[in-house]
């Protein structure tokens, strides 16, 4: 298991892209869409290796809350090749299972737990993470589908 990013909750995905990319120099590994009809980037500093997942919900969407600023952080995303087992895990140690690969608005492979202050934790089961780069082997690449923060 390893922590390979975090995504942080945009208003507007081209200007946050402008900021991240042409400001910070970050460099776009990927994006795609979500099943709710969100958005995502995946951003990663060569230097340090170390990635951010810019998120845009449309209005509409369940997870399409109001923005709060300085409360952009969307969840944490870690790779593993046991999601399930992993979130049961959890949730013996406080977490609580809000979204699974068969809900509605959920991830083939993936589970969201919240830890017990309610912040979300996606559990990647794609793959395992390799010694060499951090990164997960097999399929590459998140979907994270965050969520209303109904329990704030």
């Amino acid at each position: 298991m390893g922590l390979i990013y975090f995504g942080i909750r945009v208003t507007d995905l081209d200007r946050s892209l402008r900021f991240y990319v042409q400001g910070l120099g970050l460099e776009e590994l990927r994006r795609g869409r979500l099943p709710h009809g969100g958005r995502r980037v995946l951003l990663e500093d060569r230097k340090t290796g170390q990635r951010l997942e810019l998120n845009w919900y449309p209005s509409g969407s369940p997870f399409a809350v109001p923005y709060v600023v300085g409360e952009g952080l969307d969840h944490l995303g870690f790779s593993t090749g046991h999601a399930a087992e992993l979130a049961r895990r959890l949730e013996e140690c406080g977490g609580k299972i809000v979204l699974s690969p068969s809900d509605p608005d959920g991830v083939r492979q993936n589970f969201y737990v919240t830890d017990p202050d309610g912040n979300w934790v996606e559990l990647m089961g794609w793959g395992s993470p390799s010694p060499a780069t951090g990164h997960a082997s097999g399929k590459r690449g998140t979907s994270a589908p965050s969520r209303a923060r109904s329990n704030r």
